[in-house]
């Protein structure tokens, strides 16, 4: 039997994350100019033109039962600073992936992607009930491997020549995951790194 995912914010100290529709298309591609995020050459991250599809899309594979996207608005100005989802929702095997995440240039390096990750992942152990939780990054992007292995990760392995990005380059995938015995420590860990930064700023 299916689960239907629900359609709910999911309410943070810093950012609630909304689930995703087209009257998030402007902001979002006002979002995704700062920093000119489509440039990066190892991510997939919308152009402001392409918005509307992206938005889209993610609704199709919401339709279907497979992924369900966030726009990320911070609480403190109310803009809208990112995009984060659930995807490959295989619920058949209680799995899924979290992905699609991208922010404003202004918005990295804060307490965002932390808290974004706490409240997804705390929505998929714990009200969806699944038993692994999948990330995927390419093979070349550090920075990214690096947060996800800091959050307690573990690298499950590389899919090598997985696919052709729009500049014609090959892309190596590298998988990691959390599983469900693993989520209370990674929890504790992203509830400490939190804290931290708001210690930092007082």
């Amino acid at each position: 039997m299916n689960v239907e995912l629900k359609e709910a914010n999911l309410v943070g100290e810093h950012i609630v994350l909304e689930p995703l529709t087209l009257e998030h298309q402007a902001a979002l591609s006002i979002a995704v100019a700062d920093g000119n995020l489509w440039e990066l050459w190892y991510t997939k991250v919308p152009h402001p033109d392409d918005m509307k599809a992206y938005i889209m899309t993610a609704m199709e594979a919401e339709a279907r039962g497979e992924a369900l996207a966030f726009a990320v608005r911070c609480r403190h100005s109310g803009a809208v600073i990112g995009s984060t989802r659930i995807c490959r929702w295989e619920q058949q095997h209680r799995r899924l992936e979290v992905g699609y995440t991208w922010y404003a240039k202004s918005a990295q390096r804060t307490a965002v992607n932390t808290e974004a990750k706490l409240l997804i992942l705390s929505y998929a152990f714990e009200t969806l009930d699944v038993m692994a939780v999948e990330f995927r990054t390419h093979i070349q992007n550090q920075a990214s491997r690096q947060a996800i292995c800091r959050i307690g990760a573990t690298q499950d392995g590389i899919l090598r020549n997985h696919q052709i990005l729009n500049n014609g380059t090959i892309r190596d995938t590298v998988i990691y995951s959390i599983i469900d015995s693993e989520w209370p420590d990674v929890k504790q860990v992203l509830k400490d790194k939190l804290l931290s930064y708001q210690e930092s700023t007082q």
